[in-house]
C-alpha cells in the first residue's frame, strides 16, 4: 500500500472531488454569487501550481519521512511499547490536532494571516475552496508537517491515512451541499460537516475565528472555538473577508499577490484580543 502512495492519494482526491462537484451541481446549499466558470479556473490552477512546487521543492513526502523515522527510532511513538494499530490511530488523531493548532496559528499571527487569507478571500464556498491555498502556505504547512511527523514518530500507515482523510474531508466540508439537519447535528460529532465549516468562512470576524477543524470536530469543542451556526443563517451569511471583494480578485494573478497587498485587516486573533 505504501508503495502506491501517489496513486492512492490521487485516486482519493479525484473520487471525492468528482462526487462533491456532482452533488453541488444537483443540490447546491446556497445560491452562487459567481459561476464556476469565473472561479474554478484560478482555484484549480492554484492546485496545479502547488502540486508542482511541492514536487520540486520538497520531493520527499511525509510518508517517506515516517518510514525513515521508524527505521531510526525518531519521535515519541517510535519509542513507546505500543501495538502498531494503536500507533497508527494515535498518529491520525495527533496529526489532526497539530493541523488544528497550525490553523489557529495562521489566524493568530498577522504575517501568517496574510498568507492564509487567500483561502478566505474566495467569494463563494464550494469544493474548490477546500484546495485554494497560497503556495507559501502550502510550503510552510509541509515543513510544519514534516517536523510534527518526526517529533511524534508517526507511523507511515497513519500518515498516509491522515493525508487521505484530510484531503477528502477538506473537500467534503467545503462543499456547497445540504445535509438533513438531524443528520448534520449528529454527524458533526464525528467529522466536520459543510454547515459547521461554512461558519468559518463568514465575513464576520468572530465567526471567521471559529470552527478551525478540517477533519475531526473535537478540538473546536474542547478548546472553545466551536460555533454552531452563523448569526445571519447559512442562506444569508456573506462568504469571504472584508478585503478583496471585487470579481477581479478571483483571477490567479491577484490571488497570488494577495499576501503583499493592502493592510492586514482586523481578522488576526491576537489583534482582536489586544484591541
Amino acid at each position: 500500500m505504501l508503495n502506491n502512495e501517489a496513486i492512492i492519494r490521487l485516486g482519493a482526491f479525484a473520487g471525492v472531488f468528482v462526487t462533491m462537484a456532482l452533488w453541488e451541481a444537483v443540490a447546491p446549499r446556497r445560491q452562487r454569487a459567481y459561476s464556476r466558470a469565473r472561479r474554478w479556473p484560478s482555484n484549480l490552477a492554484v492546485v496545479a501550481l502547488n502540486t508542482a512546487l511541492v514536487r520540486i521543492l520538497l520531493p520527499a513526502t511525509a510518508v517517506s519521512l515516517a518510514l525513515l523515522g521508524s527505521q531510526r527510532g525518531w519521535g515519541l511513538l517510535n519509542n513507546l511499547p505500543l501495538p502498531g494499530w494503536v500507533v497508527s490511530i494515535a498518529s491520525v488523531v495527533l496529526l489532526d490536532l497539530a493541523i488544528y493548532l497550525q490553523h489557529v496559528m495562521f489566524h493568530a499571527v498577522p504575517a501568517l494571516w496574510r498568507v492564509h487569507r487567500m483561502h478566505h478571500a474566495d467569494l463563494d464556498f464550494d469544493v474548490t475552496t477546500g484546495a485554494r491555498f497560497h503556495p507559501i502556505e502550502i510550503i510552510l504547512s509541509m515543513l510544519i508537517k514534516f517536523g510534527v511527523v518526526a517529533a511524534l514518530g508517526a507511523s507511515a500507515l497513519g500518515v498516509l491515512a491522515f493525508e487521505v482523510l484530510l484531503n477528502a474531508t477538506s473537500m467534503f466540508n467545503h462543499g456547497d451541499v445540504r445535509l438533513p439537519l438531524r443528520l448534520d447535528r449528529y454527524l458533526r460529532w464525528l467529522v466536520v460537516t459543510p454547515d459547521m465549516h461554512r461558519v468559518h468562512h463568514s465575513i464576520v470576524v468572530g465567526e471567521t475565528n471559529s470552527n478551525f477543524g478540517f477533519n475531526l470536530p473535537w478540538w473546536d469543542r474542547l478548546l472553545g472555538t466551536y460555533r454552531a451556526q452563523p448569526a445571519a443563517g447559512h442562506d444569508r451569511m456573506t462568504i469571504g473577508i472584508e478585503q478583496f471583494r471585487e470579481a477581479r480578485e478571483l483571477w490567479l494573478d491577484r490571488m497570488l499577490l494577495q499576501p503583499f497587498r493592502g493592510p492586514t485587516g482586523g481578522y488576526p486573533i491576537t489583534w482582536r484580543s489586544a484591541a
